[in-house]
């Protein structure tokens, strides 16, 4: 209850004081400039990591060793669909680069060798090889397709499916390649050369035609025995600018990360040693 007062003659009523509520003022905190710019590049960096890393966006590749003049590329579904394969050119820039820029080339050269990714393993088809197979075909370009070896399978049952997806060779086609880099699990080095000469014997008795041997420097030399190093060309994968120590090697693939005109992303590029 309020108190009394009488004043001039007047009675007011004196209300108890309620306490005054004071309002919460709203304090809006803004983020620091850095904090924002550092969030939005981790974000873009997770957009962009996969075309950055694959090469989508690279005008520039890797250097070309100097004195070879005959190239080739290899191919897998990896490389995507949009391939322009009537434009396929090695420019290379006034750095001595692979580039995409026509306009500022030292030299533009043709791709004179073309290699598919065909099988793997027993049963493993790639599923852009029947595509890229037809279209190498209608080039002046030599067409060639490759095995990736499993040694843990059955060599007959690969090369099968090699024979099988390939279908016959025309007379300007490649030889065969069969693709060795590793040595799986429970897979000893002498078991390995035995398979792989297996896969090795039946498709050069099906083609008529001795097949070629990718594989690094390294294992070459430390894996593969000398019936296959001295018996069948080599196709070498050595980076680093180094040319391959194996006196056999026909091709040097000296990069994963050209860039080629008329194909997106990082290329594998090979320059030719030997006829």
């Amino acid at each position: 209850m309020g108190k009394t007062n009488k004043l001039y003659g007047v009675t007011k009523k004196l209300q108890a004081k309620k306490p005054s509520k004071r309002r919460k003022k709203t304090v809006k905190r803004r983020l620091s400039p850095w904090i924002v710019a550092t969030a939005l590049s981790a974000v873009l960096l997770t957009v962009l990591f996969p075309y950055i890393r694959s090469g989508r966006f690279a005008e520039t590749g890797a250097s070309v060793p100097k004195g070879y003049h005959s190239y080739c590329i290899d191919l897998s579904h990896h490389n995507g669909t949009a391939i322009a394969w009537d434009s396929l050119r090695v420019v290379i820039d006034t750095r001595g680069r692979t580039s995409k820029d026509l306009l500022g080339a030292r030299e533009i050269l043709p791709v004179s060798r073309i290699y598919l990714k065909a099988t793997e393993g027993t049963s493993f088809r790639d599923r852009r090889f029947a595509q890229n197979w037809e279209a190498a075909g209608r080039l002046r370009a030599q067409r060639g397709a490759y095995h990736f070896f499993r040694s843990s399978a059955d060599p007959e049952k690969q090369a099968a499916n090699f024979i099988a997806t390939v279908g016959p060779l025309r007379h300007g086609d490649l030889s065969p390649v069969l693709d060795i880099e590793t040595l799986h699990r429970g897979c000893t080095k002498d078991t390995l050369n035995q398979r792989a000469l297996t896969w090795l014997k039946a498709v050069e008795k099906h083609y008529g035609r001795r097949p070629v041997i990718y594989t690094s420097d390294r294992f070459a030399l430390d894996i593969l025995s000398s019936d296959i190093t001295e018996h069948y060309p080599l196709w070498i994968a050595r980076y680093g600018g180094k040319t391959p120590d194996s006196p056999a090697c026909t091709m040097w693939q000296f990069t994963d990360r050209a860039v080629i005109h008329g194909i997106r992303g990082y290329v594998d590029l090979s320059v030719v040693t030997a006829p």
